[in-house]
């Protein structure tokens, strides 16, 4: 029987908040190594090397990745969602910038909170909720709004796939949740998932192209290890385990930290300005997350 929670406790609000930061700080890693190695290149050493560490870890743990428990539908097809979800990613990247990009991929949680409450009525947001989603996107668009300028055809492509990025994440939730997964270990969530990633890259990575190697410089590998460790193996998992025991809706809202994270690091590690508006964005992502995982008061 699974615990399930219907709010967010301290415990969930410590491990969403080290995700996000980390997921901010990934994006400057990947902005700063895809320059030296292929994108999809890039996510196919990462996802490799994601499974590794991951039935290394359920081996160690006794975590059983491959019995019959009827998962395997619902496994396969949120394996495919979350495959696409990061080709469009990666392929949008070399359409529009990393900004727009993100805008539009943090649609996601609207996904969530439309589609899931029509199958699990216990994930349904209310009033003030829906306005603190409002206002946590809304602080997002005012963070990067002042890089959107004129948009080419070429963006609006981009644009468009970061959008699918963004509907598909949501969907991924959506098939964990609304499955048999919903049952299954985070461990073997995951395992459908990076495995999958992992099968559909290195195929892409050559219709599109792309150079393989492995002789790049100790920061690249550096930034892969990282990647794979802490990235695609430690945080998705937790983001696994969060979704089995916390309501996806809430947890989902959180998710509009990491752009921002990814701005604050912009500052801290490479030296960008502190602009009054990543401020008041900050501020109203913080705002609208917690009316979005406030507690509805008790009826008399």
């Amino acid at each position: 029987m699974i615990d399930r929670k219907d709010h967010l406790d301290s415990r969930a609000t410590t491990i969403l908040i080290a995700c996000c930061a980390f997921w901010g700080l990934q994006q400057i890693l990947i902005k700063t190594t895809v320059t030296e190695v292929p994108p999809l290149w890039q996510a196919s050493i990462r996802m490799t090397g994601a499974v590794v560490l991951l039935w290394l870890w359920c081996r160690s743990r006794g975590v059983p990745l491959f019995e019959r428990d009827g998962t395997l539908p619902g496994g396969l097809l949120a394996g495919a969602l979350f495959a696409g979800e990061f080709v469009c990613i990666y392929i949008g990247l070399q359409h529009t910038s990393a900004s727009r990009l993100t805008v539009f991929l943090y649609t996601a949680p609207f996904v969530v909170a439309v589609l899931l409450p029509r199958v699990v009525p216990s994930e349904r947001l209310h009033g003030m909720q829906w306005v603190g989603l409002a206002l946590a996107f809304a602080g997002v668009v005012l963070a990067f709004s002042e890089s959107f300028g004129h948009s080419t055809s070429s963006q609006l492509h981009g644009d468009a796939l970061a959008l699918t990025a963004g509907v598909l994440w949501g969907l991924t939730t959506m098939a964990i949740r609304t499955t048999k997964l919903a049952t299954a270990s985070a461990e073997k969530t995951l395992f459908y998932q990076i495995a999958v990633t992992a099968a559909v890259s290195p195929v892409l990575s050559l219709l599109l192209g792309e150079r393989w190697g492995f002789s790049y410089s100790t920061y690249a590998w550096f930034s892969i290890a990282l990647q794979t460790a802490i990235g695609a193996f430690a945080s998705y998992l937790a983001w696994m385990w969060l979704l089995r025991h916390y309501p996806a809706t809430r947890i989902s809202s959180f998710t509009f930290l990491t752009p921002l994270f990814a701005l604050v690091f912009g500052v801290v590690l490479l030296s960008e300005s502190l602009t009054l508006q990543l401020v008041l964005a900050l501020a109203g992502v913080a705002l609208g997350i917690v009316l979005v995982n406030r507690r509805p008061a008790l009826k008399p």
